[in-house]
């Protein structure tokens, strides 16, 4: 084997983690979920008439913007994560991407899919994207350091994919998408404050405020957890009542969502249990995707 051919093998592990880094600056796992839920609402937006190469389009531009503003996300809060467990080993923490690199990566990646989604799709996804990318960054990841408040107004960004899928099917807005986002926002705050009672200690340690302060009778978050089901499960329904979603998903919602109830009350009973905030947690990853699929299955 030449040299030049040895040092070429030699760097290529580096090549390879190096883009593997990149990717895992996007967080995949949240980025997909931003996509199918971006699906979801292209496709009750659209409907029969499923335009395949707008939604290739609009997934495109989404997955830029909202991939960049994830690692945004990530190069604002390196000091922070590398005091967690977690996350002490994402890319910047690590020491496998060096902060300027997220920054220019993030950026041109938000600033690319939002200007992408302009042209390619329309003005107005492009405008509901820019609004995620807006929160998230200038509201939720300040905020996350000063008040536990940060998760309702970050329940905001999380909410909005569903609208960016139906503006880029109809290029206007109505009541259908707007019940969406009552769904997945209202679905966050049980999702978010049971992981956040989950890694308390990590966070602590990291000095965010994701959980307001504990009483005597425990956490006020329970009670936030519990009311938000409870909207949700009479949310959860309105699909179906408006007519935009059958009848088979109607029963669907509501035993999913008095399920997730019924844990969230068992946090009032024995509020220092940590399986019971798991519990919440599972039962919240099995709700938005089960709804999601059974509503786009039974639509109208």
């Amino acid at each position: 084997m030449s040299s030049e051919a040895a040092a070429l093998d030699a760097g290529m592990p580096s090549i390879r983690g190096r883009a593997a880094a990149y990717i895992e600056l996007t967080k995949p796992r949240v980025l997909l979920m931003v996509l199918i839920t971006t699906l979801a609402g292209y496709y009750m937006g659209d409907g029969a008439r499923f335009d395949l190469a707008v939604a290739f389009r609009a997934l495109v531009g989404t997955a830029l913007a909202a991939g960049g503003t994830l690692a945004l996300n990530q190069y604002f809060e390196r000091v922070f994560d590398a005091r967690m467990d977690r996350t002490r080993h994402r890319p910047l923490p690590s020491g496998r991407l060096k902060p300027i690199e997220a920054l220019v990566f993030g950026t041109l990646t938000t600033v690319v899919g939002i200007g992408y989604l302009w042209n390619a799709v329309n003005p107005l996804t492009a405008c509901v994207t820019g609004a995620v990318t807006v929160l998230y960054l200038g509201a939720y990841t300040p905020m996350k350091r000063y008040t536990w408040l940060c998760q309702i107004v970050g329940a905001a960004p999380g909410a909005l994919p569903p609208v960016i899928g139906w503006a880029a099917a109809r290029n206007s807005l109505a009541a259908e998408p707007l019940i969406l986002f009552g769904i997945m926002f209202l679905w966050q705050l049980p999702h978010a404050l049971s992981i956040a009672r989950l890694y308390q200690r990590d966070y602590d340690r990291a000095g965010y405020r994701l959980l307001p302060a504990e009483r005597a009778w425990g956490n006020p978050a329970n009670l936030v957890m519990i009311a938000a089901t409870v909207v949700l499960v009479a949310f959860g329904m309105l699909p179906t009542f408006m007519g935009f979603a059958g009848r088979v998903y109607l029963p669907v919602a509501a035993v999913l969502g008095l399920v997730m109830l019924y844990h969230a009350f068992k946090l009032l009973r024995r509020p220092t249990v940590a399986a019971d905030a798991r519990r919440v947690m599972m039962v919240s990853l099995i709700y938005l995707p089960m709804v999601l699929l059974v509503m786009v299955l039974d639509k109208v």
